[in-house]
């Protein structure tokens, strides 16, 4: 989750997380609004391995399972498999220890909400020193900040609610 080693995006939508895999063998998990928005992503050439920056990436079969407010999200389970049991809960069945350790380090990133767009790119360019950061994009954001080679993730709500 980060922008060049440095930070981590949240765009606060529902998302579904898939097990992808490069060409050379790298295995990393995705985060998208939905399988048609990986599809799309992956066709125009968006989604890359986090290790070698290779565009050849497919998804694995996942255990994962999103879940929006508002009721599950669809998951296609393979066709010999019956399908999961949905669940109001997009944390069930994680562990609480590696829950916390996330929100833990997403705790440890300064918050630069609105201007996410703008300090990722002062990072990026040495503009401005090497630091996690977190905070909002758009998604047309988000692509210009893709396509500009600034590398970030976005995190699923339950890591950026504020629970005190």
């Amino acid at each position: 989750m980060t922008v060049n080693g440095h930070g981590v995006c949240t765009v606060q939508h529902d998302m579904i997380i898939f097990d992808l895999a490069c060409t050379r063998g790298h295995r990393f998990e995705g985060w998208f609004a939905s399988g048609e928005a990986f599809d799309g992503q992956q066709a125009g050439g968006h989604v890359r391995c986090p290790v070698c920056d290779d565009a050849g990436v497919s998804r694995l079969p996942s255990a994962h399972v999103a879940v929006s407010k508002g009721g599950p999200v669809p998951v296609p389970a393979p066709a010999a498999s019956p399908a999961p049991v949905p669940t109001q809960d997009a944390t069930a069945g994680v562990p609480a220890e590696v829950i916390a350790k996330l929100r833990e380090i997403v705790r440890g990133t300064e918050n630069v909400g609105p201007r996410f767009p703008e300090e990722a790119r002062r990072i990026h360019y040495n503009e401005a020193p090497a630091r996690a950061i977190r905070g909002q994009a758009s998604p047309e954001e988000a692509d210009s900040l893709r396509e500009e080679g600034i590398d970030f993730a976005s995190l699923p709500p339950f890591l950026t609610e504020d629970r005190h």
